[in-house]
């Protein structure tokens, strides 16, 4: 966002005063009219108390009774109001403040709630809670990430027509979500501009409810099982569950055949629909790959246990894997720290806490860099799971689902995730599109149960009602990552 202000062929003060309309427009909807309404505007000194001010003066024209208070200068408590503007510090903050008390008035915040860090989503407990943030021509890691979600409210996003086209630049990297890159000056050539320097750049998107739609392939007229068929070795003596789970959540999101194989363990034959194989509890990698020779994507690792024979399968079964492979849980705990470099087509969905077995650490408040610098250096795609999940791939282009919350706070909801993700791996979608939509449709699906006593294997009848909504056109939010 730094650079493209600083690119921007429009003064400071056009932008300032796009911003400040921007933030009146959306006080004057809180407020449900103007004409004698009290508004509050803490302001500081940047650009951010600019636009807090440029609001304000917009406000005043429509009968508001605007009062403007210097962030500085600002006492413990705010004066009473119908609505506070909170213009004090945007995403560059860094360090504690503490916001002044705006009584019983609902909070607007200017591009990021005051004291937020912009890239992390970190607050100090002072940090402003608002009511809604209205952000500008991308959203900010920050009101995704950490306290800064909660701490944002309704996010609003608003164009103010920032970007300019440059004659230099890299190449704009946008080709896994299907931006246009073609100027509107036509053909480039001598004198032409070549790049064009806005939030299109990012290399990081919100997946949102048209992209369900937009991204799964219809199913043709003429099909069979086979087209999309997937194969899942997970489970063991005890942990079968785990195994069940993955294989009907894949067949609830559009695998037409899967075939499970729990090391060890007799096919079970009250699962109608997986077709069981038999496969010996060690030395099991060789026959899995004689027997999937059909299948479009592989599944290892959701409870597969932890013994050093099963560690060598998982890791001769990966090396070898003729396509599409997911590895979660015990297989990602057979990686170990010495993961990579994987084949391009891998992906890889730990949790904090089986990340910080891959890399030694555990991802830290940049979860965006963390993911990236772990595709980078195995060469597969990374799925970071958490109440909003980052994929990342090799490249460093990035898809992110804010869908979950904590009824995926539970004991086998990674399985089912593994199980949809598989799916759309057989479906033919790339792995990174593959790995952000199943966090979508997981975390979709979740939202529509019950908050409480909320089940894994809930999601298995309700990840059909998210994958048959409707959806239009792509809509996806960038998302801008501060210098």
């Amino acid at each position: 966002m730094k650079a493209i202000d600083e690119a921007s062929p429009d003064p400071v003060e056009v932008l300032v005063e796009r911003a400040g309309a921007a933030v009146a427009r959306e006080a004057l909807r809180m407020l449900g009219g103007g004409y004698g309404r009290r508004v509050v505007v803490v302001a500081g000194k940047g650009n951010n108390g600019a636009d807090g001010r440029a609001a304000a003066r917009r406000l005043t024209a429509r009968g508001v009774r605007a009062l403007v208070v210097a962030a500085a200068d600002a006492p413990t408590s705010l004066p009473p109001a119908d609505l506070v503007i909170d213009a004090a510090y945007g995403t560059g903050f860094r360090g504690e403040y503490k916001a002044p008390d705006p009584g019983r008035a609902p909070v607007l915040a200017v591009d990021i709630p005051s004291g937020v860090n912009g890239l992390t989503g970190e607050a100090g407990e002072g940090a402003v809670q608002a009511a809604r943030t209205v952000t500008f021509a991308a959203l900010k890691p920050g009101l995704l990430l950490a306290r800064g979600a909660d701490l944002a409210g309704e996010i609003v996003l608003a164009d103010i027509g920032l970007g300019a086209w440059s004659e230099s630049g890299s190449t704009l990297r946008a080709e896994a979500v299907d931006l246009p890159l073609t100027s509107p000056f036509g053909s480039s050539g001598e004198g032409f501009p070549t790049r064009l320097l806005d939030a299109s750049t990012a290399t990081a998107w919100l997946v949102e409810d048209e992209d369900v739609a937009a991204w799964l392939p219809a199913p043709p007229r003429e099909s069979h099982k086979w087209r999309t068929a997937l194969y899942v070795v997970a489970g063991s003596a005890g942990m079968a569950g785990a195994a069940h789970l993955c294989a009907r959540a894949a067949m609830r999101s559009g695998a037409g055949t899967v075939r499970l194989a729990i090391p060890g363990v007799a096919p079970d034959p009250r699962f109608l629909e997986v077709v069981g194989r038999t496969i010996p509890a060690t030395g099991w990698a060789q026959a899995v790959l004689d027997d999937a020779d059909r299948a479009k994507a592989l599944v290892v690792g959701p409870g597969l246990a932890r013994s050093e024979p099963t560690g060598e399968a998982v890791r001769e079964l990966v090396a070898r894997a003729p396509g599409p492979t997911l590895i979660d849980a015990d297989g990602l705990f057979a990686l170990g720290p010495a993961a990579g470099p994987l084949a391009s087509e891998t992906v890889l969905t730990p949790h904090a806490g089986e990340f910080k077995r891959l890399t030694g650490a555990a991802p830290g408040a940049d979860r965006l860099a963390a993911v990236c610098d772990l595709a980078r250096r195995t060469g597969a795609t990374v799925l970071l799971k958490g109440s909003t999940t980052i994929v990342a791939d090799p490249q460093g282009n990035s898809l992110w689902s804010n869908r979950g919350d904590a009824r995926l706070a539970t004991a086998g909801s990674g399985d089912v995730l593994s199980g949809t993700i598989g799916a759309f791996l057989a479906q033919g979608l790339a792995p990174l599109r593959a790995a952000a939509l199943g966090a979508y449709v997981n975390g979709a699906a979740a939202r529509l149960g019950p908050t409480r006593g909320f089940t894994a294997g809930d999601l298995l009848d309700l990840i059909p009602r998210v994958l048959d909504q409707p959806g239009g056109g792509v809509v996806r939010q960038p998302i801008s990552r501060p210098r």
